[in-house]
């Protein structure tokens, strides 16, 4: 499912002034890809998820998913945080059925999708386990199971790794991309780690210092077909992409 986002400023007003946040964003991800946005510390990266989970309304300027336009929150979009948002009172599998069963969608169906998922994702036998009981990276799945069991075709990650140590850090970026990759899942992702999204990423979208424009976007080439991302951060071609990323970065200081 595609995304577009037209044009889209972002003021932010307050009773002495206007700031102007985001100066005419315009990209689009294709179905299935996965796109990383990068940039300066409080560029207004997580603005632009926002507003393309209609979370926020731009000054002006348009998002559309799958040519329908973004007036408020669509259900064919899927959210997740850094913190995973658990509560730690309910079971895996009572978490991972919170959203269906908040939206009255928790039918034998989608009880049957959740299990198959838990079962594809290795959480089954955790399913009467408590957040508490589960790794970081558990927890992580279970976050994201919770968001597929919505069917949302858009995937938006905003730092999702971040409260996590960095060997796990490195273990949950390759699981979670197998899963989305398999799920079939378009995915914009924001974040501060320019290995991480290098080594996930499609295409990555550099934004400018605020008010952000679109400074720059580079496409990720590796030699190797499905590689992973543990296994592209081992890649010829990695070390050149970090260089041209942090190169970019750094002239906007």
């Amino acid at each position: 499912m595609k995304v577009d986002i037209k044009e889209v400023y972002m003021n932010y007003h307050t009773l002495e002034n206007s700031t102007r946040a985001l100066d005419n964003i315009n990209f689009s991800v294709e179905s299935g890809e996965f796109v990383s946005i990068v940039g300066p510390s409080g560029c207004g990266k997580s603005t632009v998820l926002n507003i393309i989970a209609g979370l926020l309304k731009p000054s002006s300027g348009e998002v559309y998913i799958d040519g329908e336009l973004v007036t408020n929150v669509s259900p064919k979009v899927g959210y997740m945080f850094q913190k995973d948002h658990l509560f730690e009172w309910l079971t895996v599998l009572q978490n991972v059925n919170l959203g269906l069963k908040i939206q009255n969608k928790l039918n034998d169906e989608n009880s049957l999708k959740v299990i198959q998922l838990l079962k594809n994702y290795n959480l089954w036998d955790f399913r009467n386990h408590y957040p508490k009981e589960l790794s970081g990276g558990m927890r992580q799945r279970a976050a994201l199971i919770r968001t597929l069991a919505l069917s949302p075709q858009v995937l938006l990650l905003d730092e999702p790794f971040s409260a996590l140590d960095y060997q796990t850090r490195l273990n949950v970026s390759d699981e979670i991309y197998k899963i989305l990759k398999t799920e079939k899942k378009t995915v914009l992702m924001v974040t501060h780690d320019l290995s991480e999204a290098i080594s996930m990423s499609d295409r990555i979208i550099v934004l400018s210092n605020r008010p952000a424009k679109v400074k720059k976007e580079f496409k990720m080439d590796f030699c190797i077909e499905s590689i992973s991302p543990l296994k592209c951060r081992e890649a010829p071609e990695f070390r050149t992409y970090f260089n041209m990323l942090w190169k970019e970065l750094n002239l906007q200081q």
